[in-house]
């Protein structure tokens, strides 16, 4: 959601957050940090002036930015504010990520599956990074590097994107797309050579943002992993898990659940109240209420102590304990007890995802709850421990 500007009510713009990022995945065009960042600054009405620019890429694109780039000849950032009258952008050697292989070696090419996934986990922590501060807007062009690394990039940021973040493409207008001369139209005549040896002059050249829509998929992503490091792949299941249809078996004997695809091992008692409402789900029934507070209820306790006959069956002592502490009923701070225990353990494994698989209490007065999962969701059975 987006921060809302200060005595007004209204929702921040891109264009108003103190800290905007451009990120951009280049490979052996280090042109499209200057493209880009020409046309955000030229772009009609509400400009996105980006206060750092970062770049991803590969050992001979690092080397090929800093030197096209923030060299003092030719310098073509430094050129392109100049021109341009820029306010301040921070973008120096140290704002240029470069991938690494698993032992550390500057990757000059991305050419193995490894090589593949080493650029998406990059890319994704680096976009986690920028979108966990409430204070900044990001800017993802995909407009240089691999296809693949531009694929990652905008799938990357679809999984953590906020309201105030965009993606583009840099549209340049013939003869001066890939030429290694073009970095920007700039204010002046310069003539140049294009790719097919033609001269050209950059003063008539015309580029322009295509910006990308996409969907975010931030509120599907277990909140551990977006504040933590996980790679690409991790990120991916979590955001999927969210969005497919829920899935719940129990696996009593085994003391655990398969929830959304994911195995958890649940204590007894947890296990247990879960159960007394995943029958009643499967069996299509309503919702409970809970027991009094103050008056402990045999009723419950009955209900309670046949799941958790089937769970603890070999476990003679632990079974008369719990029966005898049930002895006289189960009271409302025995069920919330538990029910607060069952929580936790689920949507800490599972984030967000876990939302099918809570026992809800409706939001109603006097609260009833239930487990709002249709019967063909529900199943008993084995389950496989997780490996």
């Amino acid at each position: 959601m987006n921060a809302a500007v200060p005595g007004s009510g209204r929702p921040r713009a891109p264009h108003e957050y103190p800290r905007r990022i451009l990120f951009a995945v280049t490979g052996l065009s280090p042109q499209v940090v200057t493209e880009t960042l020409y046309a955000l600054s030229q772009a009609p009405g509400l400009r996105f002036l980006p206060t750092e620019i970062h770049l991803l890429t590969t050992g001979e694109g690092a080397r090929r930015a800093r030197l096209a780039l923030l060299s003092e000849e030719p310098g073509w950032f430094h050129r392109l504010c100049r021109d341009y009258g820029l306010p301040a952008i921070a973008f120096d050697e140290r704002h240029i990520r470069v991938l690494c292989d698993h032992e550390g070696r500057e990757l000059e090419d991305i050419r193995s599956p490894e090589d593949n996934r080493r650029a998406a986990d990059a890319i994704t922590d680096a976009i986690r990074g920028f979108t966990s501060d409430p204070d900044s807007a990001l800017h993802v062009s995909i407009a240089g590097g691999r296809k693949t690394m531009g694929y990652y990039a905008g799938y990357a940021l679809s999984l953590f994107a906020r309201s105030q973040d965009r993606l583009s493409h840099v549209l340049v207008s013939e003869p001066f797309e890939s030429s290694w001369e073009f970095f920007y139209p700039t204010p002046y005549r310069r003539v140049i050579t294009t790719r097919d040896n033609k001269l050209a002059d950059t003063a008539e050249a015309e580029v322009s943002l295509a910006e990308i829509p996409f969907v975010s998929l931030r509120h599907g992503v277990d909140e551990n992993l977006r504040q933590g490091r996980a790679t690409f792949s991790e990120v991916v299941a979590s955001a999927r898990r969210a969005l497919e249809p829920p899935r719940l078996r129990l696996d009593l004997a085994g003391q655990r659940i398969e929830a959304g695809g994911v195995v958890i091992m649940l204590p007894p008692a947890q296990l247990a109240l879960l159960s007394v409402f995943a029958r009643r789900a499967l069996a299509g029934e309503g919702p409970l209420p809970a027991p009094n507070k103050e008056v402990p209820e045999h009723e419950w306790a009955e209900r309670f102590m046949a799941e958790y006959r089937h769970i603890r069956a070999n476990e003679m002592d632990d079974m008369e304990r719990t029966e005898k502490a049930l002895a006289k009923g189960m009271d409302g701070k025995y069920f919330s007890t538990h029910l607060s225990k069952l929580k936790k353990k689920l949507t800490g494994v599972l984030g967000i995802a876990a939302a099918p698989y809570l026992i809800d209490n409706g939001g109603r007065r006097p609260p009833r709850y239930r487990l709002a999962l249709s019967p063909e969701a529900v199943s008993y059975g084995p389950v496989e421990e997780c490996p």
